[in-house]
C-alpha cells in the first residue's frame, strides 16, 4: 500500500507514518514546516519531506490512501487534488480504527492524565512481554515509536476529545468503538471546539454511547460529572469504578498499601496514584493481576514530559510537565510542592493553547498555582496573533489565577531566562509547564547555571 500524509509532521501523524513504514508500506508525506522532534525522526527513516509545500502534482492515482492531518485546511492543493481524483482519504484516527478492527480495542479518555495511564498500562504489558499494538502522545522508556500496527490481537489507543481532521469534525475518540475504556475525568477543555462545558461534557457521553455492547468501562468514582455518565450506561456497559488505594509518600517514594502487601514505587503525586489504579483496573481486565501489575509498576518512571525529573542537583530538581488544562495545572503544582514540602517551588506556566489564551477562558485557572512560592506565567503576543485572539493584559493574566501580588507574567523569554537565573533561594525546585517552548527559552542552558552540581539524571 502506498500511504501519502498530508501534513505528516505532527506529533501523532508522523508516529504513525514511521510505524507504516516499519510495516514495509510506502509512505509518503508533505508538510508547510517540519519541527523537531518530528523532522529528526522523520529523516532517520528517509521520511521527511525534501521541501516544505505542498505539491499536488505528487497526488496520483498511484496512492492507495491519503491520510490527512488537523494542520491541514480544507483547500489544501493536495487534498484539493485528491478528491477530485476519488481516493480514499482517511483522518489518522480513522486509519487506525480501519486497521484495529479485528482486535480488542482499549481507550483511555479524560481531559487529563489519559496519557499517564495509557503509558501505565503500555509499561506493564511491555514487561511481561505480551504482544500489543498501540498509539500515545508521549515517548516511552523502551518503546521506539509512539505509535505500533501489527497482526497483535490487542490495541491500546489514547483517546483525545479534539477533532480527527478538516474533513471529520468528530472527536477523535469517537472514532474507536471500544470494547474497553477508561475515562479519567472531565473539565472544560478545547474551547474553540466546545465553547460550553455542557457540549463539552457531551462528547464524553457520546463516547460512551458508542462502545461496543457488554464493553467495560473504568471509571474514576471521584469526578462527579464522569460518575453521572458512567452510571447513565449500567444496563449496557459492565462498570469498573477506581478510587485512591493506601499510600504514603516517605523519602522520595511512594509506599503503596494494597491488600496487606507493600511496594515501593517511583511516581508521586495523589493524581498520579489515581491514575494508577485505573490503569491497574484496566490491566485486571486484560489478564494482569494485581501482584503482577505492581510488581511492574515498580519499575514505571513516566512518559516524556509528564512530571519528568528533566535535571536533578543538590540545589534541587528541575522538573518538566505537559500541563495546560487548570486541573492538570492545579494538580501538577501541588503534586510538585507536597513532594519537597519544606523547599520553595518556582512554578513556570505558558499560556500556549487556544483555550489558556482566551479571555473567556482565563478564569477557569483561578487559584490553580496558589501553592507555588513563586508562581510565573508566560505568553508569547505573537500566539495570541497566530490564533486570532485579542491582547492579554498582564496584570489581568495575574487577576484571573487570583494572584494579582505575588504572580509575575512575563512575554518575553529573555526576560523570563533573566529573572529565573536571579532567584537568590539557596534551594529549591523548578516546575516547567507548558506544550509549547516558551518562545524558545533555552532551558539547558538555563538550568546548567542555574543548577551546575548536576547529579542522577
Amino acid at each position: 500500500m502506498h500511504y501519502h500524509f498530508i501534513a505528516i509532521g505532527g506529533a501523532a501523524m508522523h508516529n504513525l507514518a514511521m510505524a507504516l513504514h516499519d510495516n514495509g508500506q510506502k509512505v509518503t508525506g508533505s508538510d508547510d514546516k517540519v519541527f523537531d522532534p518530528s523532522r529528526s525522526r522523520l529523516k532517520s527513516k528517509g521520511l521527511l519531506p525534501e521541501k516544505d509545500g505542498w505539491f499536488p502534482e505528487k497526488i496520483t492515482k498511484k496512492i492507495d490512501a491519503i491520510v490527512l492531518g488537523m494542520h491541514a485546511k480544507l483547500d489544501n492543493p493536495e487534498l484539493v487534488k485528491a478528491q477530485k481524483l476519488g481516493l480514499k482519504i482517511f483522518s489518522y484516527p480513522e486509519l487506525i480504527y480501519e486497521m484495529s478492527k479485528d482486535k480488542t480495542r482499549v481507550v483511555i479518555g479524560g481531559s487529563h492524565g489519559k496519557t499517564t495511564i495509557t503509558s501505565m498500562i503500555l509499561h506493564v504489558l511491555h514487561f511481561y512481554k505480551k504482544d500489543f499494538d498501540y498509539m500515545v502522545g508521549a515517548q516511552l522508556e523502551g518503546f521506539d515509536n509512539m505509535v505500533r500496527l501489527s497482526t497483535a490481537p490487542l490495541i491500546i489507543l489514547e483517546g483525545d476529545e479534539y477533532l480527527a481532521s478538516p474533513l471529520d469534525l468528530r472527536p477523535k475518540f469517537h472514532i474507536y468503538k471500544p470494547q474497553i475504556a477508561l475515562i479519567s475525568g472531565i473539565a472544560w477543555d478545547h474551547i474553540n471546539v466546545f465553547p460550553s462545558k455542557e457540549e463539552y461534557e457531551l462528547q464524553f457521553k457520546i463516547f460512551c454511547e458508542l462502545m461496543e455492547d457488554v464493553g467495560t468501562l473504568v471509571y474514576n468514582e471521584t469526578d462527579p460529572t464522569v460518575k453521572k455518565i458512567a452510571l447513565s450506561e449500567s444496563k449496557r456497559l459492565f462498570l469498573l469504578p477506581y478510587f485512591y488505594t493506601d499510600y504514603e509518600f516517605k523519602n522520595g517514594s511512594t509506599l503503596i498499601n494494597f491488600n496487606g502487601r507493600e511496594f515501593e514505587l517511583n511516581i508521586f503525586g495523589k493524581h498520579n496514584l489515581l491514575n494508577m489504579e485505573g490503569a491497574r483496573k484496566v490491566c485486571r481486565r486484560l489478564g494482569i493481576n494485581n501482584r503482577m501489575f505492581f510488581h511492574a509498576m515498580k519499575s514505571f518512571e513516566g512518559a516524556s514530559n509528564r512530571m519528568e525529573v528533566f535535571h536533578e542537583s543538590k540545589r534541587g530538581v528541575v522538573y518538566r510537565d505537559f500541563a495546560h488544562a487548570p486541573s492538570k495545572l492545579e494538580a501538577t503544582v501541588e503534586a510538585v510542592k507536597n513532594n519537597h514540602s519544606s523547599e520553595p517551588l518556582v512554578a513556570v506556566f505558558e499560556l500556549h493553547t487556544y483555550s489558556s489564551l482566551n479571555p473567556e477562558f482565563l478564569p477557569e485557572y483561578k487559584n490553580t498555582m496558589d501553592v507555588a512560592d513563586v508562581p510565573i506565567v508566560f505568553f508569547n503576543p505573537e500566539t495570541l496573533k497566530h490564533k486570532n485572539l485579542p491582547p492579554l493584559n498582564e496584570k489581568k493574566v495575574a487577576k484571573h489565577f487570583g494572584l494579582e501580588k505575588k504572580m509575575k507574567v512575563f512575554t518575553d523569554p529573555k526576560k523570563l531566562d533573566t529573572f529565573l537565573r536571579e532567584i537568590e533561594f539557596k534551594k529549591f525546585n523548578l516546575l516547567m509547564m507548558s506544550s509549547g517552548t516558551f518562545d524558545g527559552l533555552d532551558l539547558d542552558a538555563l538550568v546548567a547555571d542555574l543548577f551546575p552540581d548536576k547529579k542522577g539524571k
